[in-house]
């Protein structure tokens, strides 16, 4: 099944976020979950653990028998997923401040689909720009759990006048 293409919210600068506040700004397409994914991951993070990368040994001992993707590694999807969701047409350099209240939820066996939900909670003055912070949520196809929940904060330079 191919998915339709996401509508792409578009402000002019980071200030102009904020009358969005409170409000969903949408969601990213699917993105499939395999096992290279997850062994790329394996191999960059050195986080090797079997219940990711043994295969044979998650058929007999992990619930649903398949390996799971690492928490971190669907944490990293977010910021190339949230481009999918807004765009800011004028601004300057921008820059991941963190995350707070990550929480993993839901188990993501191979074979999964992830999406990303994202709501701006606000889009604040700040000395150096304008700070965004969302509640981003990683959706579980077919789970009424998300795989992960997390604020995020970005700081981002308003564009030079």
């Amino acid at each position: 099944m191919i998915d339709a293409p996401i509508p792409l919210l578009s402000v002019e600068t980071p200030q102009s976020l904020a009358v969005h506040a409170g409000t969903s700004l949408g969601q990213s397409r699917w993105v499939a979950i395999d096992q290279s994914m997850i062994n790329g991951f394996a191999a960059l993070s050195g986080d090797n653990h079997w219940i990711h990368v043994d295969i044979d040994r998650a058929a007999q001992e992990m619930p649903g028998g398949k390996t799971i993707a690492h928490g971190l590694l669907l944490l990293s999807l977010i910021p190339g997923l949230l481009q999918e969701i807004y765009r800011i047409e004028r601004r300057g350099m921008g820059l991941n401040y963190g995350y707070d209240r990550v929480r993993f939820i839901s188990q993501v066996p191979v074979g999964s689909r992830v999406r990303l939900d994202l709501a701006l909670i606000a889009a604040e003055t700040h000395q150096l720009g304008t700070r965004i912070l969302t509640d981003a949520t990683l959706e579980l196809e077919g789970s009424d759990k998300p795989a992960l929940i997390a604020r995020n904060i970005v700081l981002v330079k308003d564009p030079e006048k």
